[in-house]
């Protein structure tokens, strides 16, 4: 069984090396110790978020938190090309589970899209609550896992920003997927760039409509389809985001 994951903020495990200890503490030394009641001698991971892996064992548990004794520090590089999930908003939280499952299955950032046809409506205060729930749901998807880069949760676009940002993905070099049940190409057969980002967008439950539709195509992005059956906005980006990393050999 794999050792369980504790994520820190980027940067706190520098400096730590094998043989030495770290202290864990906060709320996830609590959720370690206390929750979790984990007790000298059992494997723990500590992952800051940012691709540094601090592999260890519980060495004490007190008032202050765990402190885990080091046997390794590994640091795994960013990914080239980068998985990036352009996620519709949806009601009934299936923008979140697609978040969640992106997550377990390997993205590396995901961008919010305010849609023409999404119900639900990021402004003001709700943007930045909703936003903070999508931070949460991949920091608890990132330990879940066991990861040690969480993906970037990117501010919320409408319709310019993702034209703009299809149009910049593919200026440096990577490729912009809109997934759409009426694309000519199967997904498996889209040509995959070395470097850059592979951005996979996904509508919401009503589909991306025919003027969104061409504003994206025009911007660079090509339109390809998953299979012979009709996806879920919950589901669509996930299974998407599977066959794309089986393809590039992160599931090797």
């Amino acid at each position: 069984m794999s050792a369980p994951v504790f994520l820190v903020e980027p940067g706190a495990l520098a400096g730590v090396t094998a043989g030495g200890t770290f202290l864990l503490d906060g709320s996830e030394g609590r959720h370690a110790g206390v929750v979790q009641r984990r007790a000298p001698g059992e494997r723990v991971d500590v992952v800051d978020g940012a691709g540094v892996r601090l592999v260890g064992t519980v060495a004490a548990v007190g008032p202050e938190g765990v402190r885990v004794a080091v046997v390794e520090v590994v640091v795994e590089p960013e990914p080239s090309p980068r998985l990036v999930l352009v996620q519709a908003l949806a009601k009934g939280d299936r923008d979140e589970m697609a978040v969640e499952a992106a997550t377990e299955v390997g993205v590396d950032a995901v961008v919010p899209w305010q849609a023409e046809r999404s119900i639900v409506v990021w402004r003001g205060d709700r943007a930045a609550k909703s936003r903070a729930r999508w931070v949460g749901t991949v920091r608890a998807a990132t330990k879940q896992s066991r990861r040690a880069r969480a993906p970037e949760v990117a501010q919320a676009v409408d319709g310019a920003g993702l034209r703009a940002l299809v149009a910049a993905t593919r200026e440096s070099g990577g490729v912009a997927v809109v997934l759409h049940e009426e694309g000519a190409t199967p997904l498996a057969d889209v040509a995959l760039p070395g470097a850059g980002d592979v951005l996979l967008v996904v509508g919401p439950e009503g589909g991306i409509g025919e003027r969104e539709l061409d504003g994206l195509l025009s911007a660079g992005a090509v339109a390809a389809r998953l299979g012979p059956h009709v996806l879920r906005t919950s589901t669509a980006g996930p299974v998407a985001l599977a066959l794309v990393a089986q393809r590039l050999g992160r599931w090797g």
